[in-house]
């Protein structure tokens, strides 16, 4: 089985939520947020949760997940580049974020934290 590296910037409430899930999945996406929006490299997630997540979301951190998918599930879906050519992410439809879980191999892992403190203007 070949696997795909992505990342998940998210803020300390989503953390809490896979935790809880021993770290094996997302959670389930808000009514407002209908898509799921991994990202292709690590330097596009530090942005944003450094630069996001870390300053708006309550709590003041922001943390970097990475994980993998199987690859052959997730070509099933388009790479989006939503900005420069490094800011390049999946758009998972939030009906299909259950499947999307079931085919993470291992354990989400927190890779990065940051907190607002550390955040320059």
């Amino acid at each position: 089985m070949s696997t795909t590296t992505l990342y998940r910037p998210v803020g300390a409430e989503e953390l809490a939520l896979i935790r809880q899930s021993r770290w094996t999945a997302f959670p389930p996406r808000l009514p407002e947020q209908p898509i799921f929006y991994p990202v292709t490299n690590e330097g596009y997630a530090i942005q944003i949760a450094r630069d996001w997540n870390a300053r708006h979301n309550s709590g003041g951190k922001g943390f970097v997940t990475r994980f993998e998918v199987d690859t052959l599930f997730l070509d099933r879906f388009e790479r989006k580049v939503v900005g420069g050519r490094e800011h390049e992410e999946y758009w998972i439809p939030a009906e299909d974020l259950a499947e999307f879980n079931s085919q993470i191999i291992g354990q989400i892992e927190v890779i990065h934290s940051f907190s607002k403190d550390e955040v320059t203007e």
